[in-house]
């Protein structure tokens, strides 16, 4: 099993970066500093139109209720650079696994993008104001998962 280096740094992606992969950043981040991890943990979407933005206000809620505090990230868009900067790139779902894997140019770079629940999407609760509550205890779980199978 492989095990990250304690300067690991992990990229989330989803499409607007309000949604999902800001609740995957704050809760990971959140989780590996608890357990004494040093590892980066910053998210991005594949589209614009939230750069620099807070976070939807229905995942602050949602983030909030158990225990997590995401409202100071600020939305910023994936770009090719990043592959450099992280060790690890995970997507929300496959429509942003494939955004991602496009702008990859190499097969080191293509390797270092997967999807956060590894076979499914995390399903995008913007549309409906009754999935982001079990949308954030999907993500929560998941990065409790990954921090127990990189560390």
């Amino acid at each position: 099993m492989y095990t990250a280096p304690n300067n690991f740094k992990i990229l989330m992606v989803c499409l607007g970066n309000i949604c999902r992969s800001p609740l995957a950043e704050g809760i990971m981040r959140h989780l590996a500093k608890q357990q004494h991890l040093n590892w980066e943990i910053a998210s991005a979407g594949t589209g614009n139109w939230h750069i620099g933005k807070a976070p939807d206000k229905r995942s602050i809620a949602a983030a909030k209720a158990l225990g997590y505090d995401i409202s100071k990230q600020r939305a910023q868009q994936f770009n090719h650079s990043m592959f450099a900067q992280y060790d690890l790139i995970l997507v929300m779902d496959s429509n942003n696994l494939s955004d991602v894997q496009q702008l990859a140019q190499t097969d080191s770079e293509r390797q270092k993008v997967k999807l956060f629940l590894s076979e499914n999407d995390v399903i995008d609760p913007y549309w409906d104001n009754a999935l982001f509550a079990p949308v954030c205890n999907q993500v929560e779980e998941r990065c409790k998962e990954i921090i127990k199978q990189l560390s």
